[in-house]
């Protein structure tokens, strides 16, 4: 009993994390169930949620991008929206909610360390997103989308290069492992603080940014790291 109180306190808690309430309580407990629950359970699992979802999420990002950066072409947005809509941002976006906790998944699933696979977080993400457009229409989903992607959007500044996307892209091509990234260092005073971002490849430090924000000393590593593997020793140490 004292466990059902707490899961309810914990759904209540992520939607008003959300900024969303379900109208059908039934549909967010789908949204947070994988398919290895027991396809058998009356409630259902979220893979076809996650389809929606994803569906909801390329036309709200493309929507926030084309409003906030109206000059760009089609083939930058195009970028700039891959960028956000991949399963990196979508796991760091869920593990923000805490998805990971919430999801109901199958023994097996459990065992294998399930709640915290990227793809499974990432679709659960998705899935939620799709969850609430089916619950309340596109433009709660769009709510949630620039809630939680807007600072992400501002940060796609007409010229400014981006160096995680492609550092991912080479990343899991020649060494089939995404790149991570560590935060090592603060200074300054609160309103002026600068960050260092350390990151590996396969456990192999490849450099070290410094920015005014967590995302920019990301950036700034990544574009190090990059560097680093155009001089040809970082890749021929993933080799």
């Amino acid at each position: 009993m004292l466990e059902t109180i707490d899961r309810e306190l914990q759904l209540r808690l992520l939607q008003k994390e959300l900024g969303y309430y379900f109208q059908n309580p039934a549909l967010l407990v789908r949204c947070l169930t994988h398919v290895s629950y027991g396809r058998r359970e009356q409630e259902g699992h979220n893979e076809t949620l996650e389809f929606l979802g994803d569906a909801v999420l390329s036309l709200a990002i493309s929507e926030l991008l084309m409003r906030r950066y109206p000059q760009k072409t089609e083939g930058e947005l195009s970028k700039m929206r891959a960028s956000l809509v991949n399963a990196v941002v979508l796991e760091e976006k869920a593990r923000q909610l805490g998805l990971g906790d919430l999801l109901r998944m199958g023994r097996g699933e459990e065992r294998s360390g399930g709640r915290k696979k990227r793809s499974i977080l990432a679709a659960a993400f998705e899935g939620l997103l799709g969850g609430i457009y089916w619950d309340g229409g596109y433009e709660a989903a769009r709510g949630v989308v620039e809630r939680y992607f807007a600072s992400d959007i501002e940060e796609k500044k007409p010229g400014l290069e981006d160096y995680k996307t492609r550092l991912q892209e080479i990343s899991q091509m020649l060494f089939h492992v995404p790149p991570t990234y560590t935060l090592v260092g603060e200074t300054g005073p609160d309103h002026a603080k600068r960050f260092v971002t350390e990151i590996a490849i396969g456990g192999r430090i490849l450099g070290r940014g410094e920015g005014k924000s967590k995302k920019e000393s990301e950036q700034e590593a990544a574009k190090k790291a990059l560097q680093e593997l155009q001089r040809g020793d970082g890749l021929a140490q993933g080799k």
